[in-house]
C-alpha cells in the first residue's frame, strides 16, 4: 500500500523590514533585530529576526492606493503597506508623513504606538488604516527599498512568501519594542550578530543569516541603500541537498548573497 504524499502547505504572504542606522565614529552600520519569546508557539520562537509578519486583508484596502503611494510596481502594493504596519506594531517606528513634510517625530510616533498597544488586540482589523486616516498621514513606503524575496521550503509545515525591504531608521524617532511579541530588541552590527550566532548565543534562520552576511559587506547606510536599489531580486526557495554526507541548503547564486550553500545545523 502506497502512503499518500502530503501536499505542501500554501505559503502565506508576509513582509519583513531590515532597518539600518550608522553607528557613528566610523563604526559601520547597525541593524535593528528582535529575539522572539522562547517557547511561545509563535513563528520563529526564540530566533533573532527582523521586524515583520503576515500581510493582512486590511493591507489590500483600496484606500491605501492614495494613503501609501509608491512608484514601485513590484511587489504588490499590500506588501509595502504590511511592511510599514508591521514595523510600527513591532518596533514603534512609523514610516509616515503628515502633510508634505518629513517623517513624523518621536512624540507623535510614541503617542500613536501607545494608543495602538493599549487597545484590545482582538479588535485589530482595520485599526491601522483608521489611525492613518484620523491623523491625516500618508505612509512613507517610498523610504523603503525592495531588498529580497524568500519562500519557505516545501517540507516546512508553516510556510511564508516573504518580501524583504531595506530602510534607513527614522532618526527623529526611538525604537519602542512590543514586549508581547519579542523578548528583546537591539541595535547590532551584522558582523556581531553573526559572531553571536556562531558562539551559540543567537538562533538565526537561513534568510536572516544570508541577509546579515550581505549587510556585513557594506560600510554605511548610504552604501547599503544604494546597493539595494541596484539589486536584481531573485525569488529564493532553499533546496536541501547532500554534500559529502552532510545536508546543506542551496539557494540560487544569482540571488546575490555572499554564498549559495549553508550547512543544516543540527
Amino acid at each position: 500500500m502506497t502512503t499518500p504524499v502530503a501536499e505542501p502547505a500554501s505559503p502565506a504572504a508576509a513582509a519583513s523590514v531590515v532597518i539600518l542606522r550608522d553607528a557613528g565614529s566610523g563604526g559601520g552600520l547597525e541593524v535593528f533585530m528582535m529575539e522572539r519569546h522562547q517557547g511561545s508557539g509563535q513563528t520563529f520562537a526564540g530566533a533573532f529576526v527582523f521586524p515583520g509578519g503576515k500581510v493582512d486583508a486590511e493591507d489590500a484596502a483600496s484606500d491605501w492606493q492614495d494613503l501609501a503611494p509608491t512608484a514601485a510596481p513590484h511587489p504588490a502594493h499590500p506588501f509595502w503597506v504590511a511592511a510599514v504596519r508591521e514595523t510600527f506594531e513591532e518596533t514603534g517606528l512609523l514610516f509616515a508623513r503628515q502633510g508634505s513634510g518629513g517623517l513624523i517625530g518621536a512624540e507623535a510616533a510614541y503617542r500613536l504606538v501607545a494608543a495602538e498597544r493599549g487597545a484590545d488586540r482582538k479588535q485589530r482589523a482595520g485599526r491601522f488604516l483608521a489611525m492613518v486616516r484620523r491623523e491625516g498621514l500618508t505612509l512613507a513606503a517610498d523610504e523603503m527599498v525592495h531588498f529580497g524575496h524568500w519562500i519557505t521550503p516545501t517540507w516546512v509545515p508553516k510556510r511564508f512568501d516573504t518580501h524583504f525591504f531595506l530602510a534607513a531608521a527614522p532618526l527623529a524617532q526611538r525604537a519602542n519594542l512590543d514586549r508581547r511579541e519579542s523578548a528583546e530588541g537591539v541595535w547590532i552590527s551584522p558582523a556581531e550578530a553573526l559572531r553571536e550566532a556562531e558562539a551559540g548565543k543567537r538562533t538565526l534562520v537561513a534568510v536572516t543569516r544570508c541577509t546579515l552576511e550581505l549587510l556585513a559587506t557594506w560600510r554605511s547606510v548610504g552604501e547599503a541603500m544604494a546597493a539595494a536599489r541596484r539589486r536584481r531580486i531573485v525569488p529564493v526557495q532553499p533546496v536541501m541537498e547532500e554534500r559529502a554526507g552532510a545536508k546543506v541548503l542551496r539557494i540560487p547564486i544569482e540571488a546575490g548573497y555572499p554564498r549559495s550553500e549553508l550547512p543544516v545545523l543540527r
